[in-house]
């Protein structure tokens, strides 16, 4: 009996989501600058004016990207958040949950990061970062309400916070710290986030 023909990528379903697909995976293989519309669109076995009807250029590609990687990342942080919890361990689970995701997608988190800061960034970037980083300044906002914390600006207390896990993400990704030993440190690196590093 013969073997059954190789399928093509893309028959008569979701375009967008198989480009996106696609993209992903040049990206996590080969970087952003390997990103192409056309090659995009022949790997997907469709012509190459085709992703046009989805993605105007390149940076439309990106963006969406971006946006996709930003609702994952909700998706884990929403996963891992318990309020019901005291500040240290829900806090330690949302950093678990943020360097998980940093370990998976290093790739697509620099390009997240890349996309917020881009000039023609959208009203719904600006919505995707503020569901995902937004969500470890409400933390530390509900943490001080209930006296766990010192007083301050939640946006300041949260770029400790947040420059904290993306360093260590920076780490992992740079090769100076395995994810294993990343991971196994979580703990360690909450509580001195919040106790600080002087003798008590």
């Amino acid at each position: 009996m013969s073997p059954m023909p190789e399928s093509r990528p893309y028959h008569h379903g979701d375009l967008r989501a198989t480009l996106l697909a696609a993209a992903e995976h040049a990206l996590r293989e080969r970087g952003v600058g390997s990103l192409s519309l056309r090659e995009l669109a022949r790997e997907a076995g469709v012509s190459h004016a085709a992703p046009g009807r989805h993605f105007k250029d390149k940076q439309a590609l990106l963006n969406a990207l971006a946006l996709a990687g930003y609702d994952r990342l909700g998706q884990a942080l929403d996963a891992a958040d318990d309020p019901a919890l005291p500040l240290e361990p829900r806090l330690t689970a949302l950093a678990r949950a943020y360097l998980g995701f940093a370990i998976d997608n290093a790739e697509l988190l620099e390009l997240m990061y890349a996309r917020k800061h881009d000039p023609d960034a959208s009203e719904q970037m600006a919505a995707a970062v503020e569901r995902t980083v937004g969500k470890l300044a409400r933390v530390v906002a509900d943490a001080q309400q209930r006296g766990e914390i010192i007083a301050g600006a939640p946006e300041e207390l949260n770029l400790i916070t947040g420059a904290t896990l993306h360093g260590m993400a920076a780490f992992i990704a740079g090769g100076m710290l395995t994810p294993e030993a990343a991971l196994a440190g979580v703990e360690t690196l909450v509580h001195h986030l919040l106790h600080g590093l002087k003798p008590r």
